[in-house]
């Protein structure tokens, strides 16, 4: 049986999303939507010692009311050492940041991709190597996207002959189930709860922040406090 995933890419997203990666044959980035605007699409929280911060990258919005993820292009190149000096100023004192410290300061340093999709893609398959996450990944554009939600979400599915399409709680807003079964695809939702809680610096604890947080404080140990991996 064929399980498979699709979503739009995120920046550094947090553990669920890697979960979701993790627990499909395939994961398809679903980047030729519409961009959203105060999305996880191109920012996400990381702790500090005041609290909760987000991440932004910036990008070019004005007057590109309809522009896809795919779409949208970087408006300032300077994001990625503002993100870093954040992200190594935050988590310096945590246990295992030096353990990672070459590998993301390399990516944020080095990075230069001009669209959004891009940077997204390159850090989560850099988390992805860090996870031994060896999940297939490809592209919404390599499909033939047909009108409506549903029916667009089902035409990947069988395109990619797959039997089960794994999606993340928010999708039963709008997804047909129903249609899709009438189609052979049966539907699994994502459970987000119950998430175990580990060493976090800066209390109280919070489940909704970048997966950096989770790899910076447990290391090695971060996929006992994953769902996939267990």
């Amino acid at each position: 049986m064929k399980r498979i995933a699709i979503l739009q890419s995120n920046y550094i997203p947090w553990k669920g999303y890697f979960d979701l990666i993790n627990m499909v044959d395939e994961f398809i980035f679903y980047d030729d939507m519409q961009y959203t605007k105060r999305d996880w699409r191109n920012r996400n929280k990381i702790k500090t010692l005041n609290g909760l911060a987000w991440l932004s990258i910036p990008v070019e919005v004005k007057g590109k009311f309809f522009q896809k993820i795919n779409e949208t292009k970087i408006s300032e190149k300077d994001w990625v050492k503002k993100h870093w000096q954040s992200i190594s100023h935050n988590y310096s004192k945590a246990k295992y940041f030096k353990d990672y410290k070459d590998i993301f300061e390399d990516l944020y340093l080095n990075c230069s991709e001009e669209y959004l999709s891009q940077i997204n893609y390159k850090f989560i398959t850099t988390i992805n190597k860090i996870l031994d996450i060896d999940t297939k990944l490809r592209w919404s554009s390599e499909f033939k996207l047909i009108d409506g939600q549903t029916e667009k979400l089902i035409g990947i599915c069988k395109e990619c002959d797959a039997d089960i399409y794994l999606s993340g709680p928010a999708a039963k807003d709008y997804f047909d189930e129903g249609l899709a079964e009438k189609e052979g695809i049966k539907m699994e939702w994502m459970d987000y709860s119950g998430y175990k809680e580990y060493t976090q610096l800066h209390p109280p604890f919070e489940h909704g922040v970048s997966i950096l947080d989770l790899l910076f404080n447990e290391g090695e140990n971060a996929k006992k406090f994953m769902k996939s991996f267990n």
